[in-house]
């Protein structure tokens, strides 16, 4: 009786929540820079009327005022009017230098005429080394950060025709893998990207015509042939991308490796890394080569080109590509879009992760093609905590919760439940959960600009359907697209801004 219960549990939905959004100490909803200003304003006004500066003292209790206004006013998104103002700053100083605008090619002024990337990813480098298994992998380097990416390649089983058990039992070896990730020694990041896009037929073609033999039927040939020309017709094709960031020191402090010698450690595990995923449904992985890596990084700044790579490898003449010629000709962005060689992106970002419960499948529309999109690309982004911090960061966040519900006359329901997260978080952690922070990117692509308001509704109804709310990234275009690409862009360490400095926000 007792086995039959346990598998009648296995087969029911699951639901996941909990998710929390890092919280800091306040009074009265003041986020830390409020507080700091309100106690500052309060001992500098007492000191000026001390020295019977009664007109300095209203004034300075004027401005402390409006500022401690400009940071209680948020918008759906959390989004205070300081943090909404240094925004349009920096947009402003971006386009005052120019930093808008990028040019490559012969009669650039990039040095060599060639296309590089952009931005954040200008000056990576690219080497490729052998694993464990002798498989052939791209490592990506970032040098003014000295990080380190790999990049995995798999076909997702997908959900269809599959029982509850078998998805609950992915899902569990999914969290699994993610906490791995916080033991993994450098491992500063993770991010998984589900790209779809039109699919030309010459991948399927290709595929076909290995697996024909001679000898077949003249009848089965011509079935065959016909059902490889009908079905490329408005199909689509989905690829997943799994990238792994490492730091160039094992631990903080220490010696900086150089290219070499994180590939020679990287090569005993990666397989292990591969291995592990095929049990969380997402296939087979496997490391992309340099050349693969550069061939999904050209067709997401020119998807034209995809057609063109699908026909050269059904052709068997593979085109050899560097990484200086995977960048765009030209891109431009804009306060709410990106258009690169002759294509329109926009990308959001979730601002506030689901507040309720959710099932497994929360996200299945939202990475499900879409016929309207060129391409769309869903990017899940991690950044392990180590254990050691993570333990001191769930009482830390118990603590908080506890003074803002006290802080008040009366505690909320919203302060009564961040407690009760609070110490759950806490009790799974010291479970042995791994912690994570993490977040999601979502960019879609259309061939011109008019077809960006329709995109734009696509997006944020699939966002509700997956109950998060997303945020465009104004102003940062350039650098969120880049960030949902697999290149193992870490974005926190490319701010201006320090995060803490934006979280006292």
């Amino acid at each position: 009786m007792a086995q039959t219960e346990a598998r009648t549990d296995e087969n029911r939905p699951r639901v996941y929540g909990n998710f929390r959004t890092p919280t800091s100490k306040g009074l009265a909803g003041l986020s830390t820079a409020g507080t700091v200003l309100l106690i500052g304003g309060v001992v500098g006004g007492i000191l000026l009327m001390m020295l019977n500066m009664w007109l300095a003292a209203l004034g300075f209790e004027a401005v402390i005022l409006t500022l401690i206004a400009l940071s209680m006013s948020k918008n759906k998104h959390g989004r205070t009017l300081i943090e909404r103002i240094v925004r349009r700053a920096g947009w402003a100083n971006a386009v005052y230098s120019g930093a808008n605008v990028y040019r490559a090619g012969p009669v650039s002024r990039v040095p060599g005429g060639t296309t590089k990337l952009p931005g954040v990813s200008a000056r990576s480098r690219i080497t490729e080394h052998v694993d464990g298994y002798g498989r052939p992998f791209a490592l990506l380097e970032v040098p003014q950060k000295h990080h380190y990416t790999v990049v995995f390649s798999s076909e997702p089983d997908g959900g269809g025709m599959v029982d509850q058990e078998h998805i609950n039992r992915w899902v569990d070896r999914w969290a699994h893998w993610l906490g791995m990730l916080t033991d993994e020694p450098g491992l500063t990041a993770a991010s998984v990207t589900i790209e779809t896009a039109p699919d030309s037929g010459y991948r399927l073609a290709r595929k076909i015509e290995a697996r024909m033999v001679d000898n077949a039927p003249q009848f089965a040939r011509d079935v065959i042939n016909e059902t490889v020309q009908m079905l490329p017709t408005g199909a689509t094709v989905t690829r997943a991308y799994i990238a792994v960031t490492f730091k160039a020191s094992v631990r903080a402090g220490g010696r900086i490796r150089n290219a070499g010698e994180v590939a020679d450690d990287l090569a005993a595990r990666l397989p292990n890394l591969t291995l592990s995923l095929n049990d969380t449904g997402a296939g087979v992985a496997a490391p992309l080569t340099a050349q693969q890596l550069c061939e999904v990084i050209r067709v997401a700044y020119d998807p034209g080109e995809a057609i063109l790579f699908d026909r050269a490898h059904a052709a068997g003449m593979a085109p050899e590509l560097n990484w200086s010629e995977v960048g765009p000709q030209a891109a431009d962005t804009f306060w709410n879009c990106y258009h690169h060689n002759g294509s329109w992106s926009k990308s959001w970002a979730m601002s506030v992760p689901p507040r309720s419960t959710v099932q497994a499948n929360v996200l299945q529309a939202l990475i499900a093609p879409n016929p309207e999109l060129v391409r769309k690309r869903v990017t899940l982004l991690y950044r392990p905590i180590d254990p050691a911090r993570a333990a001191q960061m769930v009482e830390t966040d118990i603590n908080t919760a506890t003074f803002n519900a006290s802080s008040r006359n009366r505690a909320t329901a919203r302060d009564t439940r961040e407690t009760r997260a609070a110490q759950a978080t806490a009790a799974e952690e010291a479970d042995g959960a791994g912690l994570l922070n993490f977040g999601l990117v979502v960019t879609a692509t259309v061939r011109t600009r008019g077809e960006l308001d329709e995109a734009e509704a696509i997006i944020e109804n699939l966002g509700t359907s997956a109950r998060i709310r997303l945020e465009e990234a104004y102003g940062a275009q350039d650098s969120t697209f880049a960030a949902g690409l697999p290149l193992g862009v870490v974005i926190p360490d490319h701010l201006a801004l320090p995060s803490t400095v934006r979280n006292a926000l």
